[in-house]
């Protein structure tokens, strides 16, 4: 099952490489666009960014039935869109900056299923939908919650496009292989080795052939566009008393098939 990864290269630059089964990178030349042809083995350990660099960001908001409920929500007719700034992206062990300029005292995490769009479309069908798919990878929503309800102007983009409110990774693992069922995967959250999120992609209303099949009516979606596909019960928000990621946490996203992201948590830098 290919794992597409971007790393540091030796000479210092990005590049892309596959994901070996004992954690080594072979190296890949070309794009996702254009595909990728073999380089060579890299030596060492690789330090490993965002596998994505997308045009664009879509999410999914109240798409799991038991998170809608915790947010005292009904239960959607058609998904609910909103974008994140693509400069939010940041990879795996990259830290999560808690806002200090625009300041936000209830940043929460959500973990999220996510995926890559490989060919240019418009107008999929849900039956057609998953070939349009490159593959799936590991996302956190960062979401500034008081930003989302009370300072955002009734939108929810500020608050979930500060930078670092989009980690992502640690691959991209393609859709060539069909070894694993994207709408049955087993996802966990936990913040300093405490489970917060536990539950299946079965828990979502929209599937992803229908996410897809609704979001490129009369749309175009470019190659490498990444979707947020909502996320489970168990946010910070949703908890009595609420917990709001601090200075010095540490956010973990695991879903099975796809591994593990890790992120800690710091302030923004004056």
């Amino acid at each position: 099952m290919p794992r597409i990864v971007r790393i540091i290269n030796a000479r210092g630059e990005p590049q892309w490489g596959h994901l070996l089964a004992n954690g080594m990178v072979s190296l890949l030349d070309g794009s996702m666009d254009a595909g990728f042809t073999p380089n060579r083995q890299m030596k060492g350990n690789p330090r490993f960014l965002a596998p994505v660099q997308p045009p664009a960001i879509i999410c999914i908001g109240l798409n799991y039935r038991a998170h809608a409920a915790e947010s005292g929500a009904k239960e959607p007719q058609f998904p609910v869109v909103f974008f994140k700034n693509p400069a939010a992206v940041v990879g795996p062990d990259e830290p999560i900056q808690l806002p200090t300029h625009l300041a936000s005292s209830q940043v929460d995490y959500e973990g999220e299923l996510a995926l890559v769009i490989g060919k240019r479309c418009k107008n999929v069908s849900q039956q057609d939908a998953l070939q349009y798919v490159l593959g799936y990878t590991i996302a956190n929503d960062v979401s500034a919650r008081d930003w989302q309800k009370q300072w955002g102007g009734s939108q929810w983009c500020r608050a979930k496009s500060f930078d670092t409110f989009c980690p992502v990774g640690p691959a991209v693992v393609t859709n060539e292989m069909r070894q694993f069922d994207p709408m049955n995967l087993k996802i966990c959250t936990l913040v300093n080795g405490q489970v917060m999120q536990e539950s299946t992609s079965a828990d979502m209303i929209f599937s992803i052939p229908k996410i897809i099949a609704f979001l490129s009516g009369s749309t175009t979606l470019l190659p490498g566009t990444l979707i947020l596909t909502g996320t489970p019960a168990g946010v910070g928000m949703g908890r009595n008393p609420p917990r709001w990621l601090q200075v010095g946490d540490v956010v973990e996203i695991e879903i099975e098939a796809l591994g593990r992201l890790r992120n800690p948590v710091i302030a923004e830098p004056p």
